[in-house]
């Protein structure tokens, strides 16, 4: 499921046994097939032009191709192939290409390698049969390959061949923009702003989960239940499973909260437990509870994008205790040349105060976006204070450039700074600094027609008195450049 994001932020051993999560998802089926009873499941209305292409493919729906005088683009003789003569059961293919060129200079803030440079391809393809608009089964194959990269690919650089998706679909209940979904297998998730949940587009190898959801959606409600394991990103060729050591489970609704202007209001418990976590107070088993809300929406030339997380739980049988604010606001002047936007994104999120004390203060992002803050990509949302201004300007419907800043701070300084994928990166012994470093980031994102996408990055890190204090400490530069081909 793909929530809305608004304008601003683009933004990875056994599974613990809490009550009740199963059963979720077996009571919105039966009710869902109590309801089928009553209400025919039925194809989406026929919309105006050819709908833009998603993020999460899985969620396209190109059932309105059934109508003859339906709006087509190129290519669309690949959406609809019927199975049946009344062309209620059908196929639909599609396909994804990106390949990126990427120069990094002192990665990691190390002295060596002074450079390094690759060239990173995903190759994506899927495949989507829908039955009588009852049902549909999806499936979605996946290569990624990373060549010239000193030491070799990074964790998620490199998965030669594998399956990205599978799953079946039963949609007993559908009636205008309402309906249910129970969907079992290999799926992506993604919700709200990504900032907890998120396919992790921006490295090479997207991120995908086992499992079970339900999706329901009713009286302007939209309501989801899962339960799944992630999927460990392996190199070979068909050897991509479930990790063990790890499971989540949770609840997700989203509804329209009239009190504001425009405004919506995301709500959600998350469960999350993990046999081998690892933080700068050590390793042991951390089961965690995130219980947060998102207000956002756009009144007039204003966006806004506020979210609150509270954690609770235990790691290695002591309390713990997280929490993490974030923010993203943005004015635009579309009475000006370039329509320029205004924003600003403030974020903080808790670490851990006392090393030496048993419980746990770290917040944990769970499956947050691979380049949070930004495609540089050396730092991940954990025991972090950052102030984010943005300047975005639109030459044409097509394009924009931006321009960032980006301060980052520890907020304990007890604790360490961590990688996107939540490794420690920098033990917090050495320094007392808050102050981590800075980053520049100019960004250029084209839309050429519906097909090809090109985005170009250039960015620079620059080392705090944190780093400086505790090792290494070059400033990093990266440019980028990607081209990316969806049909």
């Amino acid at each position: 499921m793909s929530l809305a994001i608004p304008p601003g932020r683009a933004r990875q051993p056994r599974m613990c046994r809490p009550p009740h999560r199963g059963g979720t998802s077996l009571a919105l089926l039966v009710v869902g097939l109590l309801v089928g009873g009553h209400a025919q499941a039925q194809a989406p209305q026929k919309p105006s032009s050819p709908p833009p292409f998603k993020v999460l493919r899985a969620e396209e729906d190109y059932r309105y191709l059934r109508a003859p005088d339906a709006p087509r683009a190129p290519l669309d003789g690949l959406k609809y192939l019927p199975l049946t003569e009344s062309g209620s059961v059908f196929l639909s293919l599609g396909g994804d290409l990106r390949q990126r060129v990427e120069y990094y200079r002192h990665p990691d803030w190390a002295e060596t390698p002074a450079a390094d440079g690759a060239w990173l391809q995903r190759y994506m393809l899927h495949g989507d049969v829908w039955l009588w608009n009852l049902a549909r089964a999806f499936f979605q194959l996946k290569s990624g390959w990373t060549l010239g990269r000193e030491g070799g690919p990074g964790p998620t650089d490199e998965d030669r061949l594998d399956v990205h998706q599978a799953f079946v679909e039963l949609r007993p209940w559908e009636r205008a923009d309402e309906g249910l979904q129970v969907r079992l297998g290999r799926q992506e998730l993604q919700f709200g702003s990504a900032r907890l949940i998120s396919v992790r587009e921006g490295p090479n190898v997207r991120r995908t989960f086992d499992g079970a959801r339900t999706r329901l959606r009713f009286h302007r409600w939209d309501l989801s239940a899962f339960v799944v394991r992630p999927v460990a990103t392996e190199p070979g060729v068909f050897d991509d499973g479930p990790v063990r050591s790890q499971g989540f489970w949770g609840l997700y609704a989203v509804h329209p909260l009239p009190v504001l202007p425009g405004g919506n209001v995301d709500l959600y418990y998350l469960g999350f437990s993990n046999s081998q976590a690892r933080y700068a107070q050590g390793e042991g088993r951390e089961q965690r509870h995130s219980l947060g809300t998102r207000w956002w929406g756009t009144s007039g030339r204003w966006d806004y994008n506020l979210e609150a997380v509270l954690q609770v739980g235990r790691f290695s049988g002591a309390p713990l205790l997280a929490w993490t604010v974030a923010s993203d606001t943005g004015f635009t002047l579309e009475h000006l040349p370039l329509s320029p936007r205004l924003g600003v994104m403030a974020d903080i999120a808790s670490g851990d105060p006392d090393a030496e004390a048993p419980s746990l203060g770290t917040f944990n992002p769970l499956f947050p976006r691979g380049s949070y803050f930004g495609e540089i990509a050396l730092l991940g949302p954990y025991n972090f204070i950052d102030l984010h201004p943005v300047l975005r300007l639109y030459p044409s419907r097509s394009l924009a450039l931006s321009a960032e800043w980006t301060g980052f701070w520890r907020q304990s300084v007890e604790d360490g700074v961590y990688g996107p994928s939540g490794v420690l990166v920098r033990a917090p012994g050495g320094s007392r600094s808050r102050w981590v470093g800075h980053q520049v980031n100019l960004t250029a994102d084209w839309e050429l027609g519906r097909y090809v996408h090109v985005y170009a990055t250039a960015s620079r890190f620059f080392a705090g008195t944190f780093l400086q204090q505790t090792g290494s400490s070059r400033d990093v530069d990266l440019l980028q450049a990607e081209v990316s081909v969806r049909f």
